[in-house]
C-alpha cells in the first residue's frame, strides 16, 4: 500500500489522487462506472489507445504494469530531454528548465518523480533561493540531491560544508598516520614511495575535489578549514592535502580555480621536483622567480607558500636534495655557502618549518635564515664525512703503513648544538643519519645515533623520521646480531624515550617484528621485558606486542629462512664523488 502523502503534490497541478477516488467511491451509487469515468479522465490521454487497452487486458497485463512501463519510459526522456536543453546553446535554456522545475516541484516527495526534479535541479546554474531553503530543511531530498545542488547550498552555509568535510578531513589523517604504522618495514616501499599523482588518487581528495568542482567560494573554504586545523594540531598532513587539492584540480583542468590560487605554479613546479624527489637547477631557478617575485602588498601568499613546503613530500625532497648537493660540493672541494642552489633550498626548508608561526602570527614575512647553518653547522656535518672517509683510507693501506688511528667516537660540538636549537639543521642532520644508514655504515650510525636522543622539538622522536629510520635498519639487518650495535640502535636511542613517547614504543616494536630473527638471542629476551606494554597503552601498542610474541615463539619451533638483501636500485642519478664506502656514491 503506498501512503497517499506521497501523491499530496497532484492537486496543486489539478491531477486527481488517491484522495479524490476514495471520495468519488464514497459519494457514488454506482461504482464500476464511476472507476471507469475515473480511469477515463486520468489515464493516458490518447484516443487510439482505449480501443488497444482490452487486448492487454485479454494477455493478461493488469493496468497497473502497463501504465508503469509507460511511465518510466516517459520519464527516461524526459530526464534525457533535461539535460539537452541544459547542454544547448538557447539564451531561454533555463527559463525552459525553471518553468518545468516550478510545474514539477510540488511532487519532489513522490519517488516515481523525483528523479526529474533532482535532473532539473542538477542543471540549473542558479536553483531559486526559496527552493534551495526547501531542499536544505528536508533532509531527505538534502541526502538525495546532486552535488552541483549541495555546492549551491555549502556556499552560503559553512557550518554546512563543514559538518560534510570534517569526517573527510579526519579520515584523511587517519590514512595517512596508519601508512607510517605499516607492518611493511622497505627502503624501497615506504611513505614516500608513492607519485603524487598516485596520492591524489585517494579517495578523500578524489571526494573533496569533487564537492568543490568549479567553486571558488568551496575552495577557499576548505583551505580555511585546513590552515585552522594545522593551527590547532600542527599536524603537517593537512599541509600535504593543501598541495594535493590544488594539483588534483589542477590535473582536472580547473582554470576556475587555478587561475585565481596564486600558489599554483609554484605548486605545479614542486610536484614535479617531488614526483622526482630531487630539485634540479632549471626547477630551482623557476621556484626562486616565485619567491623572489611576492610584491609589496601581496606577503599574505607567503602563509600559503610556506603551507605547501611545510607538506613531508616537499620537505622530504627538499633535503634529499640537500643532501646530494653536500655530495657534490664534497667532491669539489667547494664549501656550502659558495652553492647558490643549496642556499634556495635552505631558504626553502627555513620557510616551510616556519610556516605554523608564520600563520599563527600572521606575520606574513619569510623567517631570516640562520647563516651560521651554513657557515658552521654544515661544515662540521661535511667534517663527520671526511672522518669517515680518513679512518676508511687508513684501514686500506698495507700494515707497515697504517698508524694507531681508531674510529672516532665523539661529534663536533657544532653538529650537535646545532641540531638541538635549530629546525633547519635538525632536519639535514636526521636525513644525514638515514643517508650513512642506506650506505650500511655502522660505525658512523653508532657515533651519531646517540646524538639524536636531544633535537629540536624532539623531531628525532617523530613518526615520519621513526618510520624512514626502521625501513632504513633493514638494510643493517645482520648487525642487530652484536650486542654492541643493539645497545647503539635500542639503549642509545630508541630506548630513552618509548616509556614516555608511545609512538617510539610502537615503532620499536614493528622493526622488532620485521627482524627479530637477527637479535642476539639474549637482547631480545631483554628487550620483550622492557617493552611489555603498560595496562593503559593503546589497543594498537598490545597487539603489535602480542603478534612479536608469537612469532618468537613460532621461531623456537622452525629455524628462520635465509632473507634476501634488497635491491638498492632507486632509479635516481648517481652523482660523481670518490667511490670509498665513506664517501658515498649511492644518492638519497
Amino acid at each position: 500500500v503506498v501512503p497517499l502523502k506521497m501523491f499530496a503534490g497532484l492537486p496543486e497541478l489539478g491531477i486527481s489522487n488517491g484522495e479524490d477516488l476514495k471520495e468519488t467511491l464514497t459519494n457514488c451509487t454506482e461504482p464500476l462506472k464511476a472507476i471507469d469515468q475515473f480511469q477515463m479522465e486520468n489515464g493516458i490521454l490518447l484516443p487510439t489507445l482505449q480501443s488497444a487497452l482490452p487486448f492487454l487486458d485479454l494477455h493478461g497485463t493488469p493496468r497497473l504494469e502497463f501504465h508503469q512501463s509507460v511511465f518510466d519510459e516517459l520519464r527516461e526522456k524526459l530526464m534525457e530531454r533535461v539535460a539537452t536543453i541544459a547542454e544547448g546553446k538557447d539564451e531561454d535554456r533555463y527559463v525552459k528548465l525553471e518553468e518545468l522545475l516550478e510545474k514539477s516541484f510540488p511532487l519532489v516527495k513522490m519517488p516515481s518523480i523525483q528523479p526529474i526534479v533532482m535532473q532539473v535541479l542538477k542543471h540549473l546554474p542558479k536553483v531559486p533561493e526559496k527552493k534551495l531553503k526547501q531542499v536544505m530543511a528536508d533532509k531527505e531530498l538534502y541526502k538525495v540531491c546532486a552535488v552541483e545542488v549541495k555546492r549551491q547550498i555549502w556556499q552560503d552555509n559553512q557550518a554546512l560544508f563543514g559538518d560534510e568535510v570534517s569526517p573527510l578531513l579526519k579520515q584523511y589523517i587517519v590514512e595517512k598516520e596508519a601508512a607510517l604504522f605499516s607492518s611493511d618495514l622497505s627502503i624501497l616501499h615506504n611513505f614516500f614511495s608513492p607519485s603524487p599523482k598516485t596520492r591524489r588518487q585517494g579517495e578523500v581528495v578524489l571526494k573533496l575535489t569533487q564537492m568543490i568542482g568549479k567553486n571558488v567560494k568551496l575552495y577557499d573554504m576548505v583551505l580555511q578549514f585546513l590552515r585552522t586545523l594545522f593551527l590547532r594540531t600542527r599536524n603537517v598532513h593537512y599541509c600535504t592535502l593543501r598541495a594535493e587539492l590544488l594539483m588534483s584540480l589542477h590535473d582536472l583542468d580547473i582554470s576556475e580555480i587555478c587561475s585565481v590560487d596564486p600558489c599554483h605554479k609554484f605548486s605545479w613546479c614542486l610536484d614535479a621536483c617531488i614526483r622526482e624527489k630531487f630539485v634540479d637547477a632549471k626547477r630551482a631557478r623557476e621556484l626562486q622567480g616565485f619567491l623572489d617575485g611576492v610584491k609589496k602588498g601581496q606577503e599574505q601568499v607567503l602563509g600559503d607558500l610556506s603551507m605547501i613546503l611545510c607538506d613531508p613530500f616537499a620537505c622530504n625532497t627538499l633535503v634529499l636534495s640537500t643532501v646530494r648537493n653536500l655530495q657534490e660540493l664534497l667532491s669539489q672541494d667547494a664549501l656550502p655557502r659558495d652553492s647558490p642552489e643549496l642556499l634556495l633550498l635552505l631558504r626553502m626548508l627555513s620557510l616551510g618549518q616556519g610556516a605554523w608561526d608564520m600563520i599563527d602570527s600572521q606575520v606574513f614575512k619569510e623567517p631570516r635564515m640562520d647563516l651560521e647553518v651554513v657557515t658552521r653547522f654544515l661544515p662540521a656535518m661535511m667534517s663527520i664525512v671526511v672522518d669517515d672517509y680518513t679512518f676508511t683510507v687508513e684501514q686500506k693501506l698495507p700494515s707497515e703503513e697504517k698508524t694507531s688511528l681508531t674510529y672516532p667516537t665523539t661529534l663536533p660540538e657544532t653538529f650537535s648544538r646545532y641540531i638541538q636549537e635549530n629546525r633547519v639543521a635538525c632536519e639535514i642532520g636526521l636525513y644525514y643519519v638515514l643517508h650513512i644508514a642506506k650506505q650500511r655504515n655502522k660505525n658512523a650510525l653508532q657515533r651519531l645515533l646517540f646524538t639524536l636522543v636531544d633535537t629540536y622539538n624532539d623531531m628525532a622522536f617523530g613518526d615520519i623520521f621513526l618510520h624512514l629510520l626502521t625501513g632504513h635498519l633493514t638494510l643493517l639487518s645482520d648487525e642487530f646480531g652484536s650486542e654492541e650495535f643493539c645497545t647503539a640502535v635500542f639503549d642509545n636511542f630508541l630506548l630513552t624515550s618509548f616509556s614516555s613517547k608511545e609512538n617510539v614504543h610502537r615503532h620499536c616494536l614493528r622493526l622488532l617484528n620485521h627482524l627479530h630473527q637477527k637479535v642476539l638471542v639474549s637482547y631480545m629476551e631483554t628487550l620483550m621485558k622492557t617493552l611489555e606494554p603498560p595496562k593503559q597503552s593503546s589497543e594498537s601498542l598490545k597487539e603489535l606486542y602480542t603478534l612479536l610474541k608469537e612469532k618468537l615463539e613460532a621461531s623456537k619451533k622452525s629455524p628462520p629462512e635465509p632473507e634476501e638483501a634488497p635491491s638498492l636500485d632507486l632509479g635516481l642519478h648517481p652523482v660523481t664523488v670518490p667511490s670509498t664506502p665513506s664517501t658515498p656514491t649511492t644518492p638519497l
